[in-house]
């Protein structure tokens, strides 16, 4: 038989047992969701926008905003470490450009790449690759495109094998500088896992090298020479 419980007490409850208050789901306003989203999105608009140092000021700014709006933001929670390193890094860059230092990067491109044209599409993303592994930006490479393509169209040389490998040489080696925001954040994730920096820097540097070199092989088997459709032009 079933004692029903009456007056709503519990028949197995003692006078000891701790009293649970019941649990209440916070119900707050969704609306700040959207309106932290169109802030991170109008940060990133505006770092990609301005460009140069305006994109770590811009990143600092998202933060600030999002905590003034209500956003759980701690002051460890502002990246400094890659804010700093970001507008550093292109106020060096901005230096180096406004002495000739770009020019004559560009010079030494060009000579390297005159010298020895049919192993373009080698030797240009060994080029891009070097610019932003010291750089730290690959900003450094952009000026070296235009050279990579005149060279390749003066030996019949398909220009898109150099350049698509050559833009992704330098992407790669943002992974791998020394200097570059990705690196230092990636540092501060495994640190806690006992791989120091330096351990991280030779297994990036090394690694990202080899895979752009093993893949130049792959690019320069890409398309037809232009010769081949010139003339293919021409009998139509």
């Amino acid at each position: 038989m079933v004692t029903p419980i009456l007056e709503g007490l519990d028949p197995y409850r003692t006078p000891d047992t701790p009293t649970l208050e019941p649990i209440t789901p916070r119900s707050g306003p969704k609306s700040l969701i959207w309106v932290h989203l169109v802030i991170v999105l109008a940060a990133i608009f505006l770092g990609a926008r301005y460009g140069s140092i305006a994109i770590g000021a811009a990143g600092g700014l998202g933060v600030i905003v999002l905590g003034a709006t209500g956003a759980p933001v701690s002051r460890e929670d502002i990246p400094f470490d890659v804010i700093g390193i970001i507008m550093s890094v292109i106020a060096a860059i901005a230096a180096m450009q406004a002495a000739g230092g770009m020019d004559w990067l560009v010079a030494l491109t060009d000579r390297l790449l005159r010298k020895k044209p049919k192993r373009i599409t080698l030797l240009a993303p060994i080029v891009t690759y070097l610019l932003t592994l010291f750089a730290g930006t690959g900003h450094t490479a952009f000026a070296a495109l235009p050279v990579i393509t005149e060279v390749a169209k003066e030996n019949d040389i398909r220009p898109s094998r150099p350049l698509s490998i050559a833009v992704v040489a330098s992407q790669m080696a943002i992974t791998a500088s020394p200097i570059s925001a990705a690196v230092v954040f990636m540092a501060s994730v495994v640190e806690p896992l006992g791989v120091g920096y330096l351990t991280l820097l030779a297994i990036a540097i090394p690694s990202t090298f080899l895979a752009t070199v093993a893949t130049s092989f792959l690019a320069n088997m890409l398309g037809k020479p232009l010769s081949s459709e010139v003339k293919s032009l021409v009998v139509v």
